[in-house]
This record gives structure tokens, sequence and C-alpha cells, in this order.
């Protein structure tokens, strides 16, 4: 595996949210430094020595803005 890609959120009640597309990673942070903090702890914890790594690890920022028509 080369590369995961998550799906990043802002959180109503404040901090980020995180899941990875494809696999069952998720975390969260107060803020981006903190995300990707957590995101580097999580990637960690999800795969064992044996397994390969991703080299890349890629943000995917998702907004949603509602608009009153």
């Amino acid at each position: 595996m080369k590369e995961i890609v998550f799906e990043v959120l802002e959180d109503p009640e404040g901090g980020f949210t995180a899941s990875a597309i494809g696999l069952g990673i998720h975390t969260q942070g107060d803020d981006i430094d903190d995300l990707k903090a957590q995101l580097r702890d999580a990637v960690d914890c999800y795969f064992d020595e044996s397994e390969e790594r991703p080299s890349v690890v890629r943000l995917q920022f998702v907004r949603e803005e509602l608009m009153a028509v």
C-alpha cells in the first residue's frame, strides 16, 4: 500500500475528524496540527510491523455549506 486517503471534516462542535477511505482508521484533533499528530499515531497503531506501511498519507478536506435558495 503506497497511499492512504483521509476524508477530513470540520466538527460542528470544534476541531476536525478524519476517516481513511476504504480502511477502518478514524481519529480526531482539536486543530490541524493536533489532527496530523493523531493521524500518525492512528496509522502506526493500525499497521503491525509485518505489514507494509503507506509512504503517503493524503488529506482531503471536505467542506459542507448550506445555501438557501
